[in-house]
């Protein structure tokens, strides 16, 4: 969830001081590949993804992609693997620090509200569950977010299955909201109106001590 356009950040292998493509290949990782991979998903979708426009974008030739990965499908698994990573990184890891469950569920909502660029992927992923790379994929991602969730509900001083539900509850309200500001296009809020609905959430669903 989201209210502002993440910032446009500088593409890996990005041309510099008029140095040729040859010049720059050796300097692409896998890495970079992937990541102008999941930008390239999160602009057009899981289908746009193709050796040729990400060459065209890294500024580099086919060979620097053939070096790296044998196909586009393994290039795909390589971008969504990376996401996967990433998020459990920034967002998990973040999070581990914090003893009190309901502040942990706080600092969870404050920080997932604002990652944009991430839920623009994730509706995407969403569009493409027929994709063999993608669904396993949103699978574990879906069964970490809510184990996750279930646990710090139950540490919050939920019974098990009221914890179950209210995670669910909560992980429908994310995912709807997303099929609603991403995929039906609908005018982003204003920012207060936006900060107030993650306060309202964050009140309705956190339990209270």
């Amino acid at each position: 969830m989201s209210s502002t356009a993440h910032p446009k950040q500088d593409r890996p292998g990005q041309a510099r001081n008029g140095s040729s493509g040859t010049e720059r290949t050796g300097r692409l990782s896998a890495d970079d590949w992937a990541q102008a991979a999941l930008d390239l998903i999160a602009e057009q979708g899981v289908a746009a993804v193709a050796v040729e426009p990400l060459a065209r974008r890294l500024g580099v030739t086919k060979g620097s992609f053939y070096w790296h990965f044998p196909s586009r499908d393994a290039l795909l698994v390589a971008a969504l693997e990376r996401w996967e990573k990433v998020e459990q990184e920034t967002v998990f890891g973040q999070l581990e620090p914090i003893s009190d469950p309901r502040e942990r569920l706080r600092a969870l909502f404050t920080l997932v509200a604002h990652e944009f660029k991430s839920h623009v992927i994730y509706s995407e992923l969403l569009k493409a569950l027929d994709h063999p790379a993608v669904q396993p994929v949103i699978g574990r991602v879906s069964e970490r977010r809510l184990d996750y969730l279930t646990a710090s509900f139950r540490q919050a001083g939920l019974a098990r299955t009221d914890a179950q539900h209210r995670a669910r509850l909560l992980y429908a309200a994310y995912v709807g909201f997303l099929q609603l500001n991403l995929q039906l296009h609908q005018a982003r809020m204003q920012h207060d109106e936006f900060e107030a609905y993650v306060e309202h959430m964050m009140a309705t669903l956190i339990p209270s001590s």
